[in-house]
């Protein structure tokens, strides 16, 4: 685990996050104050031409949602567990990781039809400064991270900008092509990333797998 120094913080900005810190902007950096619901993981399978849906609890900054689409289960695990022996790709919140594949962001914004990469697939990167484990510190100025893979080019599915409070997402709303070492495909799009009462974490998932081209 490691922490990284922030650098000071405009006294409105600081007030607004230690006002969000207190569960005024609740789901914005806070644990969800909703009971969790039921009927999380793979919600529907998939044919050549209908996505399915995955439905995961990614509120908690300390767990990573390991996720196979080979056998369509999906498992949480702390982030300094080891991970499960069989997974396809790994989200924690909005970032995601790889079991050795490679992305490509498409310029899809659906399943309608044919979709084809054009440029080159990513794979992960290591890093040190992504995986933010504990918001809880940044009024203390410092953040807590954990040293771990990282797919930059599937992270693209939400930006989060901080530089503004509360901060703004923005989702692709493209669908991602995923090349797994089997050579089989999968297509994913982020359909949300939160729930019906806003609490952001939350994350649908739609998907075609395998998908052919």
């Amino acid at each position: 685990m490691t922490r990284t120094l922030l650098r000071l913080i405009a006294p409105t900005a600081a007030a607004v996050l230690l006002s969000a810190c207190n569960g005024i902007l609740s789901g914005i950096y806070d644990e969800p104050e909703t009971p969790v619901a039921d009927g999380f993981g793979f919600q529907s399978g998939s044919t050549m031409t209908q996505a399915g849906t995955l439905y995961i609890d990614a509120t908690d900054y300390k767990v990573w949602t390991y996720i196979d689409f080979h056998s369509m289960t999906a498992e949480a695990r702390a982030v300094d567990a080891e991970a499960p022996t069989a997974w396809d790709i790994a989200i924690h919140r909005y970032d995601a990781k790889t079991n050795g594949a490679s992305v490509i962001e498409t310029a899809a914004s659906g399943f309608g039809a044919q979709i084809t990469p054009e440029g080159e697939f990513v794979s992960d990167v290591f890093t040190t400064d992504k995986i933010v484990t504990d918001m809880s510190t940044m009024m203390d100025g410092y953040l807590s991270y954990a040293e771990s893979d990282y797919n930059p080019e599937l992270s693209k599915w939400l930006n989060v900008d901080m530089s503004t409070m509360p901060p703004v997402y923005t989702p692709s709303r493209k669908v991602y092509l995923i090349k797994f070492t089997d050579a089989t495909h999968a297509a994913v799009l982020l359909d949300n990333y939160m729930d019906d009462t806003g609490v952001k974490g939350f994350m649908t998932i739609k998907y075609i797998y395998p998908y052919i081209f």
